[in-house]
């Protein structure tokens, strides 16, 4: 690897290129004829990111869920819909980014023109999506030095 005048590291043949992915004002353009799920996946071979574009339909739901190892930023591109949380709803509308840290259980229920949402996360090998309840391994036991 070698170093150009301008402090970059690599060469220009050797040197990852930044690239635009999505559009994702197109793919919210669809609104209601979009189909339900995954709109978009970043599948870049070398990445060190996860990140989808999703599409709830009205009234439709992610259930409760725990991830366990990662932390999930979620932004809403289009729509609105509620993030359901262990000190509540949140309201989530066009432009709201929200952090899910890892361990926190979390719902989401699209509002009545459905949802559109980016999330993006550190990749890994195959998302292990877990019920609640598996967040209590990453808590301390009383009295105790961890799980």
């Amino acid at each position: 690897m070698t170093v150009d005048d301008s402090g970059s590291a690599g060469t220009a043949a050797d040197s990852p290129l930044p690239r635009v992915l999505c559009d994702t004002a197109e793919l919210v353009s669809l609104g209601g004829g979009a189909p339900s799920g995954a709109l978009w996946k970043l599948a870049e071979p070398g990445r060190q990111l996860d990140a989808n574009v999703v599409r709830l339909p009205a009234e439709g739901r992610v259930e409760v869920h725990t991830e366990p190892d990662l932390d999930v930023l979620l932004l809403v591109l289009d729509g609105a819909a509620r993030l359901g949380a262990a000190d509540g709803e949140h309201p989530l509308r066009a432009g709201v980014l929200t952090w899910l840290p890892h361990g926190s259980a979390r719902s989401v229920l699209a509002g009545p023109d459905g949802v559109t949402y980016l999330t993006v996360h550190r990749r890994r090998a195959g998302m292990r999506v877990q019920p609640p309840e598996a967040a209590d391994r990453l808590r301390p036991s009383p009295g105790g030095d961890g799980p």
